[in-house]
């Protein structure tokens, strides 16, 4: 398993909205994402949109986007969360995502 951090930024004036999504992510997604292996799925953000993002994977976080993208209900929740973050225009956040490297971690 290889544990991910990521940032990406929400933009400002639809960070409720946002995290109302968020709140009620459809059972689809949820169920898509664990069938690809995501675990501890992890999203934090700061008031100004700033996010960071940590999950566990069983391959590269690449390969595990790449199987997400495969999913149809992935496409339609990427198309619906477009709008809210800082990407550019006709892009999806999860094309997006600033992978992290990691420095440091105590079990």
């Amino acid at each position: 398993m290889n544990r991910i951090g990521f940032q990406m930024k929400v933009k400002q004036d639809v960070i409720p909205e946002y995290k109302e999504w968020h709140r009620k992510v459809w059972p689809e997604m949820l169920d898509a994402l664990r069938s690809h292996g995501w675990k501890n799925y992890t999203l934090f953000m700061r008031p100004d949109g700033q996010m960071f993002g940590y999950v566990e994977v069983p391959d590269t976080f690449q390969a595990s986007l790449d199987s997400m993208a495969g999913e149809e209900i992935n496409a339609r929740w990427q198309e619906m969360m477009a709008p809210y973050f800082e990407i550019p225009e006709g892009s999806f956040a999860d094309q997006n995502m600033i992978e992290l490297e990691e420095v440091f971690h105590l079990d």
